[in-house]
């Protein structure tokens, strides 16, 4: 299936649960995105170096890699990976000083507990990280 993308911006999705993995792909698709997708951070990681997408999210526990060591080398590699947004998704609470800390080093990110967020309301926060200008 051919995929016309209106939007020309292309979303890293890092998850290591796979249904919440598929579904996110399958909507970010339906929304004229282009999708890649990892199942933890090395293989994130290397996917953003030599893909750049347009934006990264992220969860941050994960095998192999967790995804606050996948950002933080990310943010090393060069002048893209220190810009790209990073949504991380966490079932950590927002207060959570780790987070913050890890938040105000590494901007541009940001962060969305899942319990507390619908999938739409994603794709409205992710459209206007990309289309703010």
């Amino acid at each position: 299936m051919t995929n016309e993308n209106k939007n020309n911006k292309t979303i890293l999705i890092v998850e290591d649960d796979s249904s919440l993995r598929n579904v996110l792909h399958d909507k970010f698709i339906i929304e004229g995105f282009d999708v890649l997708d990892a199942k933890d951070g090395e293989e994130g990681l290397a996917s953003a170096i030599s893909l750049h997408p347009d934006l990264i999210l992220l969860d941050i526990v994960m095998p192999k890699m967790d995804g606050m060591t996948m950002m933080k080398k990310l943010r090393e590699t060069d002048e893209w990976g220190k810009n790209v947004p990073v949504i991380l998704l966490t079932n950590l609470s927002a207060d959570d000083e780790k987070i913050n800390q890890a938040i105000a080093v590494n901007e541009p990110a940001y962060y969305l507990v899942k319990s507390d967020y619908t999938i739409s309301y994603l794709v409205e926060r992710i459209k206007e990280r990309l289309f703010r200008q």
